[in-house]
């Protein structure tokens, strides 16, 4: 399991790119399911627009930002799809890391279920929505440690080359304007065919 120090680094950038290949684990009711981590996205208190407009629209739940690294940070979006974050840095920075996209490794037929889905493909839990869900995740553990028992990471040891990693603009921040948009904050497992599918 990924020690508390991981997440309170400074640098949400480093931790973001160090996080593809970790893999994420939940335990809901009582159900063990989780995946490796193929895709995550970097989010700053400085010099990130989004972030600042994020923390004015979701004043309530955006509270859980505030807490030092190593907490979940767990909100919908089109009161439909909940978002999973994790908090870095320290309880003065609101920096957080989402994550986009694993490949599924365990509880694959508890993650089929929740999605409503009859066989493995790439929509079940490539996409910020749908792996929230395969994995049970919802606003209810907003704030919740990630050291266990309900969320938890683990070192698999796996290190990614640079090479192997894709770094582009996120995803839907068209709102927050150009500067936003423009971050090459968003960090992919090259040719891994569980990234999300939007570009």
């Amino acid at each position: 399991m990924l020690p508390l120090a991981f997440y309170q680094r400074p640098d949400v950038l480093t931790i973001a790119r160090e996080l593809l290949g970790k893999h994420v684990f939940t335990c809901i009711d009582g159900e063990l399911t989780g995946g490796r981590i193929v895709e995550t996205e970097a989010y700053r208190h400085e010099g990130d627009p989004s972030i600042t407009l994020h923390l004015q629209r979701k004043a309530k739940q955006a509270q859980a930002l505030y807490q030092p690294g190593g907490h979940a940070y767990l909100y919908t979006v089109y009161r439909v799809h909940t978002l999973f974050n994790l908090t870095t840095h320290d309880a003065e920075h609101p920096d957080a890391v989402l994550i986009r996209a694993i490949e599924p490794l365990a509880g694959i037929e508890v993650m089929l279920r929740r999605r409503g889905l009859a066989v493995v493909a790439r929509n079940l839990t490539a996409g910020p929505g749908v792996l929230s869900q395969a994995l049970g995740l919802s606003p209810a553990l907003n704030g919740e440690l990630l050291t266990g028992p309900l969320i938890w990471i683990e070192d698999a040891g796996e290190i990614i080359a640079d090479e192997n990693v894709l770094a582009s603009s996120r995803v839907g921040l068209e709102y927050a304007g150009e500067a936003a948009v423009a971050l090459p904050w968003r960090f992919r497992v090259k040719d891994s065919k569980w990234t999300s599918p939007a570009k």
